[in-house]
């Protein structure tokens, strides 16, 4: 095997959960995914951090699949009901150059965290003249970033838990909480403290989302302590997230409201007596169904004017 989990490898082993299965022979694991890539949409994106969209936009690619199954997810139709369409390497190559063309401040890959390998060996093959993000839910090997380096410009990776128990009861995964952290010291290792071009926009740097969820109010707050812990220095950005937007058919009662002005109240008060200083916070209004992209298959923008 040329890789754990490449393109030439009988085994995957892209992700965390190290499936195994052979894609190349039709197996599917755990991300549903086959062997070639398959996208839900590549256009200009503008809900991204203003470091990110900017004026032009970010040149975002969704792709279809994920290696993990939270059941909050707003992208669900894309990560777990197999929505997309499938792409050569060289037909997702030229979507990349149209979005540069279109004036992309960056290549947002959207949950690649399936196809990071081969994805890496595309990078190799082509990297595009603006900066590279990876926009990843966190549940990444640390082989797969590796095989990154040098690759990705930006890491835009959730820290989602802290606790073992949510992340199994909300994503199945309970080991989590230990994959992400070990997955974004190696992110920051890689990127260094944040860099910013003249007109604002980050071209090198880790981003660490997390979004507030209603009755988690303390994880939230053990994610806020733990990046002060461990990047103390603004060696990383943190972006606080409100825009959960509760899914249909939610199983889980806590989950079927939004977070209240009440709790989000808590957040920020914590968020501001931490030492965290370089980042960004959404405002409640984020959150609703209107902010989720539509998944039609196009190559397009998703700035429809509203």
């Amino acid at each position: 095997m040329q890789d754990p989990g490449g393109v030439s490898s009988a085994e995957c082993r892209a992700c965390p959960r190290r499936c195994g299965v052979c894609r190349a022979g039709g197996e599917r694991g755990y991300c549903g995914a086959p062997d070639g890539l398959v996208i839900a949409r590549a256009g200009l994106h503008f809900w991204e951090e203003p470091c990110i969209s900017g004026e032009r936009g970010s040149g975002a690619v969704f792709f279809s699949g994920c290696n993990l199954g939270c059941v909050f997810c707003q992208n669900h139709e894309i990560s777990r009901g197999g929505r997309g369409r499938r792409v050569t390497e060289d037909e997702l190559i030229d979507e990349m150059r149209r979005l540069c063309g279109e004036g992309a401040h960056n290549i947002n890959l959207v949950t690649p965290s399936h196809y990071a390998f081969r994805l890496a060996g595309l990078l190799r093959r082509w990297k595009p003249p603006v900066p590279v993000v990876w926009n990843s839910s966190g549940y990444d090997s640390i082989e797969a970033l590796r095989a990154l380096e040098g690759l990705v410009d930006v890491y835009l990776p959730d820290m989602k838990y802290m606790s073992a128990a949510m992340a199994s009861r909300y994503s199945g995964a309970p080991d989590y909480p230990v994959v992400a952290a070990d997955a974004i010291r190696e992110m920051q290792r890689q990127t260094g403290a944040p860099r910013f071009g003249p007109d604002g926009m980050l071209l090198s740097g880790t981003i660490v989302r997390h979004l507030v969820m209603p009755e988690n109010i303390v994880n939230t707050l053990e994610v806020i302590d733990w990046a002060d812990e461990q990047f103390p220095n603004g060696e990383v950005l943190f972006s606080l997230m409100a825009q959960y937007t509760p899914m249909p058919d939610m199983p889980f009662p806590e989950l079927r409201r939004r977070v209240s002005e009440d709790e989000y109240s808590l957040v920020l008060e914590h968020l501001d007596e931490s030492g965290i200083e370089n980042g960004y916070v959404q405002e409640l209004s984020a959150a609703g169904e209107e902010f989720i992209p539509g998944f039609d298959l196009r190559s397009d923008s998703d700035n429809d004017g509203n």
